[in-house]
């Protein structure tokens, strides 16, 4: 045990191990896990005296990744609102406050230049979510962090001790982030970290003296909330250790890697159940008017609204650590309205993944109206916020996802009887797959799917309008929901596949002024076109172009000889039926229907 001595005495003393000490305890390790079948050799290697170069893996630009960042906050709720149903005041300050957060960053970078003392004692904006199981908490975190394109990690608080020594040290979550980030640690530094079960971690209201377990893992937090460095290297992990050698035999240096956790986001989450009864007895005690008899066996999740920061206090948490998180944002409990409206947003991750999991094996699956307000209500009766909606749609759907992939049916429509009596539809089904009134009650939930899609595109028509500078009419509504049923996606992601296939069109548009020896131009309808056959083909919308202008090309050129003329406008027609389109051009030319200038 030489070796942990020496470690040991290092560890006391601040020191980082040399290489020989580094090589002896990861020898040791390995021959502990796998005996001799693993030994580290050590040649005899001469340290580099070059400079470390500044490319290294994890220098990151000085400029950082959030010098372009120019998200506004109600860009940033409308986004959320697309996915998350209710909830508005949550998202409201959610959004708020991460642009603001970030924004922030990026307005400092740009001053850092400068002489500056005000960062000094600067607030961070750390988060505080309260509310039920299953209203959305993690869910929108991540959207928010999706959207922003920074490091997200999560992690649960009832995993943590102050030591690490049982359970994780809390600083392994700032490790994480740089792994989320490709080992970029500026991109790291400017990450959000996300601990759910945040209650949990409260001292125990009925325990004498301190709840050290507890307390100890609230303490810990403490530094990197605000600002403190992290070391990447830890003893307790072997590939550091690696990294660290292969570091100095490259370059005669010993690396120091640490992650500045000073702009990093903390955003802590938990149901604080137990909180109600602390804040209903302070009211109590102001007169507000509540009965001190009344003790509801539902948590009234409505007084948590009222949460102040010595209520957090006296529900077990440290002072230093409440202020920490200055933003507390409580959300909303689900009602049985609410969770059909989940159900029938078409971004909802519950009925997209339902449709993934049919679709795997070639299966089309319809939902009726009235069967998702069935599966709400038995969601509703669990009392676990929409996590309930997952387990009921399973609970009704599980036994012809398994019988199905071995039959020849491919269309199945849910309807309210599927929820409330599965088995016995599954026999029916089987019994006459090809029922007339089941294909007609598909094809009715198919038409009313797609018109509800499109209903939906309408209402955010302005904001992708805005968002790409193009007009969004009714054909193109029709081309934005056949690829959000192709690809099985959600809205946002169909805008953006409509928007990358628009580009490779002009993309391609503008590189055939030097391949062809005549002008040609695609107006609007000729783009829709050309998607439309991508969508209807699988085809890419670029090669796709290139492969109908080919085709015109020598019908054109007919044209440019006969009539002079070496520009061309393409329009839908010459995309669906380009013979006729060339025809048509000829005949109106000696028509006389174009001007003389025009010919």
């Amino acid at each position: 045990m030489e070796n942990e001595k020496i470690l040991d005495d290092n560890r006391e003393k601040g020191k980082i191990p040399n290489q020989r000490e580094l090589e002896k305890e990861l020898s040791e390790y390995l021959s502990k896990k796998y005996g001799n079948r693993v030994k580290i050799i050590s040649p005899l290697v001469f340290p580099k005296t070059e400079p470390a170069q500044s490319g290294d893996a994890g220098a990151g630009g000085e400029s950082g990744p959030l010098l372009s960042f120019d998200m506004l906050p109600e860009e940033l709720e409308s986004y959320l609102d697309s996915f998350v149903v209710k909830q508005d005041q949550a998202k409201a300050v959610l959004a708020t406050k991460v642009c603001t957060h970030f924004n922030r960053i990026k307005h400092t970078s740009k001053n850092s230049g400068k002489e500056r003392t005000s960062g000094v004692g600067m607030i961070k904006n750390n988060v505080l979510m309260i509310g039920p199981t299953g209203v959305g908490k993690t869910y929108i975190i991540k959207l928010i962090a999706q959207k922003l394109g920074v490091p997200f990690v999560k992690g649960d608080a009832t995993k943590f001790s102050e030591t690490g020594y049982v359970g994780g040290d809390v600083e392994d979550l700032v490790r994480d982030l740089v792994y989320e980030a490709n080992d970029d640690i500026k991109l790291a530094e400017n990450g959000i970290i996300y601990i759910d079960e945040i209650d949990k971690i409260s001292s125990s209201q009925n325990l004498i003296g301190h709840d050290v377990s507890r307390t100890g893992v609230q303490r810990a937090l403490l530094k990197p909330m605000e600002e403190t460095q992290v070391d990447l290297k830890v003893p307790h992990d072997p590939i550091s250790q690696i990294q660290a050698i292969e570091h100095y035999r490259r370059t005669g240096k010993r690396e120091k890697r640490e992650v500045n956790t000073k702009n990093i986001l903390f955003i802590m989450s938990g149901a604080f159940g137990e909180m109600a009864e602390i804040i209903k007895k302070r009211l109590q005690k102001q007169g507000i008017g509540f009965e001190a008899d009344v003790r509801p066996t539902e948590v009234p999740w409505d007084i948590l609204r009222e949460v102040t920061a010595k209520d957090l206090i006296d529900f077990g948490f440290e002072s230093e650590f409440v202020g920490r998180l200055p933003v507390v944002v409580v959300f909303d409990e689900l009602t049985r309205e609410d969770l059909v409206e989940i159900l029938k947003n078409p971004n909802n991750p519950i009925i997209i993944s339902k449709r993934l999991d049919f679709r795997a094996y070639g299966i089309d699956i319809k939902f009726e109206e009235e069967s998702l307000n069935n599966i709400a209500k038995i969601a509703a009766a669990e009392k676990t916020g929409a996590r309930g909606l997952v387990s009921a749609i399973e609970k009704a759907l599980i036994p012809f996802e398994k019988k199905f992939p071995s039959t020849k049916i491919r269309k199945f429509v849910v309807t309210p009887e599927v929820v409330e009596e599965p088995e016995a539809q599954l026999k029916q089904l089987l019994k006459n797959p090809d029922d007339p009134k089941c294909v007609e009650r598909f094809e009715m939930a198919e038409k009313r799917e797609l018109e509800n899609i499109k209903e939906y595109i309408r209402t955010r028509a302005d904001d992708f309008s805005e968002k790409s500078g193009l007009e969004i009419y009714e054909r193109r509504m029709d081309l934005i929901a056949g690829l959000y049923l192709k690809n099985i996606t959600d809205i946002n992601t169909a805008f953006d596949d409509f928007m990358e296939m628009h580009n490779a069109v002009k993309l391609e548009e503008a590189s055939m002024v030097e391949k062809l020896e005549v002008g040609v131009s695609f107006d609007e309808s000729a783009v829709d076109e050309i998607i439309s056959q991508a969508i209807q083909t699988g085809q890419e919308a670029g090669p796709l172009t290139v492969k109908l202008v080919k085709r015109l090309e020598y019908g054109l050129n007919l044209v440019k000889d006969r009539s002079g003329i070496e520009s061309f406008v393409i329009n839908d027609e010459a995309v669906s039926d380009m013979e006729n389109f060339v025809n048509n051009f000829i005949k109106k030319y000696y028509s006389h229907e174009y001007p003389p200038e025009a010919r």
